[in-house]
């Protein structure tokens, strides 16, 4: 009888132990399979693209040329953002401050702040981070740049341990450029920004929360293109000749991910902007199953989507 029922329960627990195995085993498959996507993006691309992706939910990792230096564009905006919104948390400013627009603060690319008053139109550093995140507003990025300081904004990248992430010159700064001060990252670096922000190491919750409000700002960008519309994505992409990047957190309920997809040396910029969509639907379609799937793959949803 004892033999019985030791027999019983080594049955039992290796039947425990088989259910999470398996569902681990399909899950490599998935991840295997948007490896296999990404490699055929990178080997068609004529230019050079850097990939991070992390599981949120378990911290599983994909990288690609992760560790190599891009230039970041606009979306070094993400750092600066980051520093306003500590600062703030810090009481050194208040997003409620309002500053008075000046014509010297007028640069390239400032679809908002270009038509407004010089002298005359006072608006707040929260409408100046909108206005950054929503249209890349440079004029309004170099205000904040001032406000929160180059250094400081470098200083709290020092603080994650991110060495290469550098805010160097303010934007449109073409002798800066010239010389070689580039603002830089990785997509290792950004994606592990990212995921200190969202795991609330940065901030508190309250201004967490408030970060990645303001950085899902509606925007056009390169992550959402083939993704669904009304999913939460706060990002930031970043353009410049022969440079395209974004990244970004992907909010999928119950399995959210940090996506970094970044190119250069490219001779066309449209293929990079369309290797970056594409490797952004590859890696929701197999985020959104391993949410809403079974530990056996079964896809559960309000209406069942399965094809007879």
């Amino acid at each position: 009888m004892l033999r019985s029922i030791g027999v019983f329960l080594l049955l039992a627990t290796a039947c425990a132990q088989t259910a999470p195995n398996t569902a681990v085993a399909k899950q490599e498959v998935l991840w295997q399979k948007l490896e296999s996507t990404i490699n055929d993006v990178d080997r068609n691309l004529d230019g050079v693209l850097g990939v991070a992706i992390l599981d949120l939910d378990n911290g599983r990792k994909f990288q690609l040329h992760a560790e190599e230096v891009f230039p970041q564009a606009s979306s070094i905006k993400i750092a600066v953002l980051a520093e306003l919104y500590r600062q703030a948390q810090a009481g050194k400013l208040k997003l409620t401050d309002l500053y008075t627009v000046q014509s010297s603060d007028l640069v390239a690319d400032s679809d908002i702040m270009g038509g407004l008053t010089p002298g005359v139109t006072r608006i707040t550093l929260r409408d100046l981070a909108t206005m950054m995140v929503a249209v890349s507003d440079n004029s309004a990025t170099n205000v904040l740049i001032d406000r929160v300081g180059m250094d400081n904004v470098n200083t709290l990248m020092d603080s994650l341990r991110l060495a290469h992430t550098r805010l160097r010159r303010k934007m449109m700064d073409l002798k800066a450029a010239g010389e070689g001060r580039e603002n830089i990252s990785t997509p290792a670096e950004m994606t592990t920004l990212l995921e200190n922000l969202y795991r609330g190491k940065v901030l508190n919750p309250e201004m967490t929360a408030d970060f990645f409000k303001m950085l899902s700002t509606h925007k056009e960008s390169f992550i959402p293109r083939e993704l669904p519309a009304g999913l939460k994505i706060a990002n930031k992409p970043g353009e410049l000749e022969g440079v395209r990047n974004d990244s970004g957190v992907v909010f999928v309920e119950n399995h959210a991910y940090v996506i970094s997809a970044m190119t250069t040396y490219l001779r066309r910029e449209r293929e990079g902007e369309e290797a970056i969509s594409k490797i952004s639907g590859a890696a929701f379609r197999m985020f959104d199953r391993l949410a809403r799937a079974s530990e056996y793959g079964r896809v559960v949803s309000l209406h069942d989507t399965g094809n007879p």
